[in-house]
């Protein structure tokens, strides 16, 4: 069982300038050993491989002094990360999808160094971490490290910088989770609804940054290209969306510990969100939501506290009765959910049952059409995130 740990590293000046420079020399590997692929095919239909490429720079390292600062294995996994995207542009093409051939990176598209192996290079020692050619940078280390660190890699995020920890944690049996089972209905109007009522609000994150987003996307469209003003009005840009995207995932990583630690089986609709976002009136707010990133969240999760998640057909669970199972075509705006055999309640907590109903039927095996709910009795406490 691996796990990974990303914690924020507290670099000086020179430490920055040195990570820029490992940067930027990775990335140029990367671009020529991709230029020599491309070259070899046009030119003499000659596949190039990945050990003719190790091999090559090899040999270019007695001559590049950039290169030559380079840690070897880190290297190696540079190389083999452009060896693994044209293994997958392989696949793609005998798939019949998109193939998508492999691209140069831009300055500001390639953002990580691997190190395959700890103590090559890199060593983590307590809330100290020592790079080669770079010295010791001290680690935000919030958190003790679990198991044996296989790899780590450097990352840079909107102008600062990461290391990414895998840990190897052996083989681990968690006994299954014996609390009760919930469905969830995910939505917009909140966030998530249980089967039980209850309600997690939307936390609409980039909703309450767009003002600010798009003042400092005018900003930066009114730079000159190529200049240093124009940089800085991206990075402060850059800066903007990922604490979007770090307040959204926040919020995930507290609801899905705060389920998994009540829940045994969480039942979630299996939605396809890419075709849902061409919907031109939702699509923002469908996105700011982050329903995919919640349920893979969730089931990281829940592997370490030995619940299950179940994802089920989505179809006509908002028009079908938890109680009775008539289908009952509504439109977005009718939020109650009134059926004739008399039950009342919410859309989304309708929902929400009969997923529940659907997730016990899909671990247990058909059981007949409907799957009494009833028995998980809404509870009196909110759903509160874990701290």
């Amino acid at each position: 069982m691996r796990r990974a740990y990303t914690f924020r590293l507290w670099t000086n000046a020179n430490q920055e300038r040195e990570l820029e420079i490992a940067l930027e020399s990775h990335r140029r590997l990367y671009n020529a050993c991709l230029d020599q692929r491309k070259r070899a095919w046009e030119e003499d239909r000659r596949s190039v491989s990945y050990p003719d490429q190790s091999a090559w720079f090899k040999a270019e390292r007695a001559v590049n002094p950039y290169f030559a600062r380079l840690n070897y294995s880190s290297a190696q996994a540079t190389m083999r990360r452009l060896d693994l995207a044209y293994r997958a542009f392989f696949r793609r093409v005998k798939a019949g999808e998109t193939p998508g051939y492999p691209r140069l990176k831009a300055r500001d598209r390639f953002e990580s160094v691997t190190f395959p192996s700890h103590g090559d290079g890199i060593r983590l020692s307590g809330n100290r971490l020592r790079v080669q050619h770079v010295g010791v940078i001290r680690v935000c280390l919030h958190r003790e490290t679990e198991g044996a660190i296989k790899t780590l890699t450097l990352r840079r995020e909107a102008g600062k910088w990461y290391v990414v920890v895998s840990c190897d944690l052996g083989e681990r049996v968690i006994p299954p989770s014996a609390n009760p089972p919930v469905g969830v209905d995910l939505g917009l109007e909140a966030f998530l609804t249980t089967s039980e009522g209850e309600r997690v609000e939307n936390p609409r994150v980039l909703k309450a940054a767009l003002p600010a987003l798009r003042r400092l996307g005018r900003a930066h469209a009114r730079k000159k290209r190529g200049g240093q003003n124009r940089r800085r009005a991206q990075q402060k840009l850059a800066r903007a969306h990922a604490r979007v995207r770090n307040l959204r995932r926040e919020h995930h990583l507290k609801v899905a510990r705060s389920m998994t630690h009540r829940y045994g089986l969480i039942a979630v609709e299996r939605l396809t969100v890419r075709n849902m976002v061409k919907n031109r009136r939702l699509s923002r707010a469908i996105s700011d939501a982050g329903w995919s990133g919640f349920v893979s969240t969730l089931r990281c999760k829940a592997e370490d506290a030995g619940a299950v998640v179940v994802e089920v057909d989505p179809a006509y669970t908002s028009q079908t009765c938890p109680a009775c199972g008539t289908v009952q075509a509504k439109t977005l705006a009718e939020r109650r959910h009134a059926c004739a055999c008399g039950l009342t309640l919410h859309r989304d907590e309708a929902a929400a049952r009969v997923i529940l109903a659907r997730g016990l039927q899909a671990r247990t095996g058909p059981a007949g059409r409907n799957v009494d709910v009833s028995l998980h009795a809404p509870r009196s406490r909110r759903l509160q995130p874990a701290e």
